[in-house]
Order: C-alpha cells, then structure tokens, then sequence
C-alpha cells in the first residue's frame, strides 16, 4: 500500500508540472528552451526559498526528475559545499552535487546519436 501511495504522490506531483510546461508551450510564445530554464530556475529559486525541499520529500521522484529538480539539486548542492569550505563552495557545489545526472546525459545523449540516424527538420 506504501508503494502505491508514493507512486501516485509522485505521478501526481510531476504530471502537475509537466501539465504546466505544456501549458506554457501551447498557451505562450515562450520557446521550449527558455521554459526549460525558466524551469530551472523555478526549481533554484523555490528551493532558496525552502518551498522545494518539502515538495521534493512529500513527490519523490516526481518532484525530483523534472527539471525543477535540477535547479534544487544545483541550490542544495551550493549550499553544502558554502558551509564545507566557504566562498568557493557557491562555484563547485552545484557541478558536484549534480555531476552523476549531466555526466549520464552526455553518456546517453552520445549513444542515441550513435544508434540513430539523425534527419534535418522537414
């Protein structure tokens, strides 16, 4: 039963915001590059201002695959490494923290690229 009810917190919680994203294209001029940052920066800014982290703890994965997620994983990482070891902390701590998910990006972004054949937009 504990499953269950974490499966549709998280279902529920990343369908709303992808349900916002797709709001956004068809109801916007925005282009899908600059909703995806805007989206991070949601996520940096939420989290700053400690709105995200309960989210996160209640959605899982549907709060933390999104890329508000990103944008958490990058301020939570910053924070972490400014108490470690100070100033430097707020340049290195969102690469370190979030070195594992651009690292399998890059990975899986080179192998479809090699798998399939890309074609120019018709």
């Amino acid at each position: 039963m504990n499953i269950a009810v974490n499966l549709l917190k998280a279902f529920l919680v990343g369908g709303a915001i992808c349900t916002i994203g797709e709001l956004l294209v068809l109801k916007t001029k925005l282009t899908p590059a600059r909703i995806l940052v805007g989206y991070i920066v949601a996520g940096v800014f939420l989290s700053a201002i400690g709105l995200y982290g309960p989210l996160a703890q209640f959605a899982g994965a549907g709060a933390s695959v999104p890329l508000t997620g990103f944008g958490h994983a990058l301020t939570t990482g910053v924070k972490r490494a400014v108490q470690e070891i100070g100033f430097m902390g707020a340049f290195t701590g969102g690469l370190t923290n979030t070195a594992a998910g651009i690292a399998a990006a890059v990975f899986f972004g080179s192998v479809t690229a090699l798998v399939f054949k890309p074609r120019p937009k018709e």
